[in-house]
């Protein structure tokens, strides 16, 4: 673990940040959000039978940053509340709805700031 538990913006304890290796991440995911784990191991089988076929590391990179900014999210209140803000307003208004542009925007911020924070 390369960060040090700590409390976030909202006081919550937050988990420390994972190493960014597959075994670290996948451990973190299955104390943060067990659910997702399927997910998260589909993505990764995909990951490494996509960069046998074109012989290149590309796609196991793309996945580890992937999931550690998706665990970053999950082990952050703040990101989290933001996203599932984001994403409940891009599922309940218009594409036409100035407030679904500004959520899209706002996703998107979300999943950049947690890929740099998670390196």
């Amino acid at each position: 673990m390369s960060e040090p538990a700590g409390y976030g913006a909202e006081g919550a304890a937050r988990a420390p940040r994972p190493d960014r290796s597959p075994d670290a991440l996948r451990l973190a995911l299955a104390r943060l959000a067990p659910h997702r784990l399927p997910e998260m191991e589909q993505q990764k089988n995909e990951a490494f039978e996509l960069a046998a076929k074109s012989e290149s590391l590309g796609p196991i990179r793309g996945w580890l940053t992937v999931w550690a900014g998706e665990i970053e999210i999950e082990r952050r209140p703040d990101l989290l509340s933001r996203r599932r803000a984001a994403e409940h307003s891009l599922q309940t208004l218009d594409h036409d709805d100035p407030g679904w542009s500004a959520a899209r925007d706002e996703l998107v911020a979300v999943l950049r700031e947690a890929r740099e924070a998670a390196g």
